[in-house]
């Protein structure tokens, strides 16, 4: 939100080819207060004058020679593609008002004019264009905080995927069947897993034989969507070798509290089992 006086900083410029008029609607402006007001007699020199000084508020004779106001709008058009064209036309024939607003301009004032009406419909119209402006610069400071945290996400996610690497053989999530849905290293030869051509694979293709009890225990954390650290269990490989793995995972909720899978880190841990360390 914008501090009122804002509005009276508001840079305005008037475009009459009239000096009495021109003269009169300044003296107006500076007795209602507004510091910054800038006059042309020039229409063809508005377009320029705008592109330099970016002017909060345009008062546009409509009937001028050489290039009219609606015309200047057509040239303004083309400055503000994106943003809001804040132009108050002034004109003497009732017939050119609603083709005013047509082109372009926010509103108009009528001559001869009412000062109480002109007045007002310029603070009106400044205020809006503030507000407009104010609101702007708030998206460009959205955009530029999603941004910021977009890439600070990017950043943790990086740190993250080398923090499992680091410290696990794998990383892995199922989705709440319990198929696979990505995984990172050597979970395929760890596990057995044979993939198939269109998916990743399910649990039931693990191969080996693995200890009723440790898996039961396992699942059931798993139905019961509990957490698990540090989860030690194993099989019996065709070879009669047994290779002990060691899970850590927690379960996953959409933005509706719906168990959607689980994610979590393993490792292979077979030579700390068989070569406990004394």
């Amino acid at each position: 939100m914008f501090d009122p006086s804002d509005i009276y900083h508001a840079d305005i410029l008037i475009v009459d080819d009239q000096e009495a008029n021109v003269t009169l609607l300044k003296q107006m402006l500076l007795n209602a207060g507004y510091t910054r007001i800038s006059a042309s007699m020039d229409p063809q020199e508005v377009c320029a004058l705008h592109a330099k000084h970016h002017y909060d508020l345009i008062l546009l004779d409509l009937q001028m020679p050489k290039m009219d106001g609606f015309q200047v709008m057509e040239g303004l058009r083309e400055l503000e593609r994106d943003g809001y064209m804040s132009v108050l036309a002034i004109t003497a024939q009732p017939a050119h008002k609603l083709r005013a607003l047509r082109a372009g301009a926010k509103d108009f004032v009528s001559k001869p004019f009412d000062f109480q009406e002109v007045q007002t419909r310029i603070y009106n119209m400044l205020e809006v264009r503030l507000l407009y402006r104010n609101l702007s610069k708030f998206n460009d400071i959205l955009e530029q905080t999603v941004q910021q945290r977009t890439a600070e996400l990017r950043e943790s996610e990086a740190r993250f995927k080398s923090f499992t690497e680091l410290s696990s053989d794998w990383y892995w999530e199922q989705d709440e069947t319990g198929r696979f849905t990505r995984i990172s290293g050597p979970v395929y030869d760890m596990l057995g897993i044979v993939p198939d051509d269109q998916a990743l694979a399910g649990a039931d293709t693990f191969s080996g034989e693995w200890n009723a009890e440790e898996r039961a225990l396992l699942n059931a954390n798993i139905a019961a969507r509990q957490p698990f650290l540090d989860f030690i269990y194993s099989r019996k490989k065709p070879d009669g070798s047994r290779q002990y793995l060691q899970v850590s995972g927690e379960p996953m909720f959409d933005l509706s509290s719906r168990f959607v899978g689980y994610r979590g880190i393993g490792m292979d841990v077979t030579d700390r089992m068989n070569h406990p360390k004394n």
